[in-house]
């Protein structure tokens, strides 16, 4: 079963759920403002995904954020900061048994079966 990990009100991830709808591709939905992101969540993601592939730096979030926090940017402070801001992480985050697609775009999701 795939696990789409998103945020409702994202324009990128409400395009990914028409995507898998759209070929019927069964598959859970975990909402990181309402449901929240746990440690050993993010842990589970970054041991699939590099800290660097799913921090988005793009985001208002990141842009929000006091410069110091930026300046002082590890690995461990950034697992903190994603813990605070869980929206400092890239979008929407497919899940399928062997990897972890970070984004989404046009036609990323063709090649899965429903």
């Amino acid at each position: 079963m795939l696990t789409l990990y998103m945020i409702k009100n994202c324009d990128t991830c409400r395009k990914a759920l028409k995507a898998l709808d759209s070929r019927g591709i069964p598959f859970n939905t975990h909402d990181l403002r309402e449901d929240g992101l746990s440690a050993a969540l993010l842990e589970h993601i970054l041991h699939r995904v590099p800290l660097v592939n799913v921090l988005n730096k793009r985001s208002k979030t990141w842009r929000d954020l006091p410069q110091a926090d930026k300046d002082r940017l590890d690995s461990n402070a950034a697992r903190q900061l994603i813990m605070r801001y869980p929206t400092l992480l890239k979008r929407p985050l497919l899940e399928n048994a062997d990897e972890i697609r970070v984004g989404y775009r046009e036609g990323d999701y063709d090649d899965l079966k429903g």
